[in-house]
């Protein structure tokens, strides 16, 4: 059998270390080793998210932070402006009209980025906005958002920024407090290259002042009284501790090698995947403003990418993502985020070649390979 090559947009491969801090001995949750480690994790999470704010630690997916950064900040029948941009650009809405707060949906083509001038537009054109919410990076399509200049647009009034981080933090540059977020969410499963489970939360000074005037909209995502606890070095209710151990591995790894030299990498894993499709004579969805750590491959007409995908992992184990809704079967989403390395892209754009051939396509490229490896040496500036 060949090796397992997990090549999907999370969960993703775990590095070693973390692997064996999941196999630890249980520990409780109220005692004073389990404090010793979350005071550790906070410093870390606060470098990861580049905040000198508190990082809350939830048990849920990264989703459960969206639905806690929308319950916490905002009061049913308050109007929010969301970037529909793909999928989870309409989980945002679903969010917050599950909370009874009015839309006002900004729709952009799947594979484009938000204009900041079209944001300027609508937050003009509805001055009772109290909030906009966006992807960092659109994980249905391999889209890159301008998040620094949304940011600008909300900074001088009393909106909020809400970003949904979840493909971003740990793979590409989302400073928090530099660029001026309000609210910065993440889940485990992606860069931080934890098994799903733990979701991350922080909030600026301005949010906090908000929550506090909205008040809590939910129970167990009581965001005030979880940065009570946080503080305390604790979490509101019961946490995955194996989860929370194993991560303190995960941050060490970040702040060895240093989040400037793991963005690189990951830059150049992306550039090794774009150049690798385009050899291959494959369209990228994502034309401009992709985002690292994810790229959306179009498939010709003719090619069945369900079957291509299924190609992939029987044959070769390789295992990737398809498209969502409208572009299902017609796109393949290759991750290289999290513990993956060169050989590993190598390895999934040989699968995506030969199966793309299995399946009624063609490609006459010989030296892709090469080329993609050429790409991502060029970027490490070797």
């Amino acid at each position: 059998m060949d090796k397992l090559r997990l090549l999907t947009p999370g969960p993703t491969p775990l590095p070693e270390d973390v692997r064996l801090a999941l196999a630890r001995d249980m520990i409780h949750h109220r005692k004073a080793n389990f404090k010793e480690i979350m005071d550790r994790v906070q410093q870390g999470l606060k470098y990861l998210f580049g905040t000198k704010e508190p990082v809350l630690i939830l048990t849920s997916s990264g989703t459960g932070a969206m639905n806690a950064a929308v319950t916490n900040l905002f009061i049913p029948g308050e109007k929010v402006l969301v970037v529909e941009a793909g999928k989870f650009g309409q989980r945002w809405s679903e969010i917050a009209q599950a909370h009874g707060l009015e839309v006002v949906a900004l729709p952009i083509k799947w594979g484009q980025a938000v204009k900041p001038r079209d944001v300027e537009n609508a937050l003009s054109r509805y001055p009772d906005i109290k909030g906009l919410l966006v992807q960092a990076s659109e994980t249905s399509t391999g889209v890159l958002h301008p998040v620094k200049d949304l940011a600008g647009l909300c900074r001088s009034s009393d909106r909020l920024l809400v970003v949904d981080g979840i493909s971003a933090v740990g793979i590409s540059p989302c400073p928090m407090d530099e660029w001026g977020i309000d609210c910065l969410v993440t889940g485990s499963q992606k860069g931080i290259m934890l098994p799903p489970g733990l979701a991350f939360i922080s909030l600026s000074q301005k949010a906090w002042e908000k929550a506090q005037a909205a008040g809590p909209g939910n129970f167990y995502f009581n965001l005030l009284k979880e940065r009570e606890k946080c503080l305390a070095g604790q979490t509101l209710f019961t946490p995955a501790i194996n989860l929370i151990v194993a991560l303190e591995e995960c941050l060490k790894y970040f702040q060895k090698h240093g989040l400037d030299n793991i963005f690189k990498r990951q830059q150049a894993m992306t550039s090794l995947v774009r150049t690798g499709a385009d050899s291959l004579g494959l369209e990228l969805l994502a034309q401009e403003n992709y985002t690292w750590g994810l790229t959306s491959i179009k498939l010709p007409p003719g090619v069945d990418g369900v079957k291509l995908l299924t190609r992939a992992a029987s044959d070769y184990n390789v295992i990737m993502a398809g498209g969502q809704d409208h572009l299902k079967g017609r796109i393949v989403r290759m991750g290289h985020m999290g513990y993956v390395d060169w050989s590993d892209l190598l390895a999934g754009l040989y699968a995506l070649r030969s199966c793309l051939i299995r399946c009624g396509g063609y490609s006459g490229a010989d030296d892709y390979l090469e080329r993609a490896m050429a790409a991502y040496e060029e970027v490490l500036g070797g």
